[in-house]
């Protein structure tokens, strides 16, 4: 098929012009023009594309043809479709030419525990963050529809400060029902995530905390900044050493161990709670990843084993979208009123709409069938990464780890060789962050070599080229 032009003044104010050549069905020859005018920079993201009625009629085939071929590439995070804004190139995509510049989207900014994507990076491994175009838009948008039209008036007004009520009554019955969790609607306090979380119990809590040697350095930034000291406990293979534990309370990733990625065991669960039932300490669970998990059974909360002793703090980060700010934590019945004072008489933070909205998704069954849709997909990534570091980067001491459940995996290196590697995968356009960045720095001792590779945050088309890279280098620096 010869290149052609496409009259698109009415839609777009200008011409667009698809060189359509080549062999296969019309979708596929329209897709695959598409592909390149946005991997070499000519439709620049934000971009505005012909609605496919036009661009069917100039093209001469059918609508079908075209609006199946959009929705595809939307569903491969080429473009985007909003109603009222067409569709459009997405922000985030990356030209795929390996000449080419690396073209970098807004969003693309430093986050918490995460390293700033430059304009050289071209593929994101960072932990953390879910692959933003896997948020469940219609469903969200069905939830939101129904929750709106039965939401009584004063929901739009000064509300209580620890949320929508239907919120929690929606969490405490799902945390229930898939964590374990023992609660009521009256001690769960709705948050924007679990650093606000954080810095009102460092508020209320105060004092000296103990922090599991590995975990994220944003979460002790901000305990220092509400003055609240940390001093680590030691990780194995077990989770946290909680024998160690000091303090006021102690802050665990019980259901899996960040970064390095195993759950806390059974009699450490059980010696963490009897030392804050003797010393009056909290123990505070990170729920961050929970629901996702590939090669084991569920691990309940911690919190269930008493309820009194122990916070659980959560969110929709990583299930639904770092975008989305929106999280809980279910208290003993002591902190709640301290809590709530300490976040202040008015709601913060966290939209009404969107607790409301959540509220539905949970009760409706959206939020399990997305849940169980995203755990297959990334269980797909997991594997995908885990095959090809075992099939091309065959090193002695370069083993995966911390694999059976969460978004990310541990690739454990030969000694001395962590920093070589970040920084030579960070030429190659690859964001990936080493272990020790999550170190603790007062930490005793010298801790292994590792990388912290997120399989979840790049979009479906650029996933095998970013793996491909990550072997490539790993080869290379090996």
């Amino acid at each position: 098929m010869a290149g052609t032009w496409i009259d698109v003044a009415e839609a777009l104010g200008a011409d667009l012009h698809l060189e359509l050549t080549g062999s296969g069905s019309r979708r596929a020859v329209l897709m695959r023009a598409l592909r390149e005018a946005v991997s070499s920079g000519r439709l620049a993201p934000g971009t505005r594309l012909p609605p496919y009625r036009s661009l069917a009629a100039d093209l001469g085939i059918a609508r079908n043809t075209v609006a199946d071929a959009y929705a595809e590439l939307v569903a491969e995070g080429w473009l985007t479709a909003r109603q009222g804004s067409g569709t459009r190139v997405a922000e985030r995509v990356a030209p795929l030419s390996p000449r080419g510049p690396a073209v970098v989207g807004p969003g693309s900014t430093e986050g918490p525990g995460g390293p700033a994507r430059g304009a050289g990076v071209r593929f994101d491994l960072v932990q953390g963050k879910p692959d933003p175009s896997s948020f469940p838009r219609t469903a969200w948008l069905a939830s939101a529809r129904r929750a709106l039209a039965v939401a009584p008036a004063e929901a739009f007004g000064p509300g209580d400060p620890r949320g929508r009520v239907e919120l929690r009554r929606a969490l405490a019955g799902y945390l229930a029902r898939v964590r374990g969790v023992r609660t009521a609607p009256e001690r769960i306090v709705v948050c924007s995530g679990t650093a606000h979380a954080l810095r009102l119990l460092a508020r209320v809590v105060g004092g000296r905390w103990s922090v599991e040697a590995y975990g994220l350095p944003f979460h002790r930034s901000l305990l220092a900044e509400a003055g609240v000291a940390t001093v680590p406990v030691g990780v194995d293979e077990e989770g946290a050493r909680v024998g160690e534990v000091r303090g006021r309370a102690v802050l665990l990733t019980p259901a899996h161990q960040f970064p390095t990625g195993g759950p806390l065991g059974p009699e450490r669960r059980a010696a963490v709670v009897a030392w804050a039932g003797r010393s009056g300490g909290l123990v505070l669970e990170d729920d961050y990843d929970g629901e996702f998990r590939y090669d084991r059974q569920p691990v309940g909360a911690v919190q269930a084993l008493s309820p009194e002793r122990v916070v659980l703090m959560g969110s929709v980060s990583k299930s639904l979208g770092t975008a989305l700010r929106l999280g809980w934590m279910v208290l003993p019945e002591e902190w709640v009123d301290e809590v709530v004072a300490a976040k202040g008489a008015r709601e913060q933070y966290a939209s009404v709409v969107d607790q409301l909205t959540l509220a539905d998704f949970v009760e409706s069954g959206a939020y399990d069938r997305h849940v169980r849709r995203m755990r297959q997909g990334y269980r797909r990534r997991r594997d995908v990464l885990v095959g090809a570091l075992a099939e091309r980067v065959r090193v002695p001491g370069a083993r995966v780890t911390g694999i059976a459940a969460g978004l990310h995996a541990v690739v454990e290196l030969p000694a001395g060789s962590e920093g070589r590697v970040v920084e030579l995968a960070a030429a190659r356009g690859l964001a990936v962050e080493g272990l020790g960045a999550f170190r603790h720095p007062a930490a005793v001792g010298v801790g292994p070599d590792g990388l912290v590779v997120g399989y979840a945050t790049p979009p479906e088309y650029l996933y095998a080229e970013a793996v491909d890279v990550l072997c490539d280098v790993l080869r290379e620096a090996l």
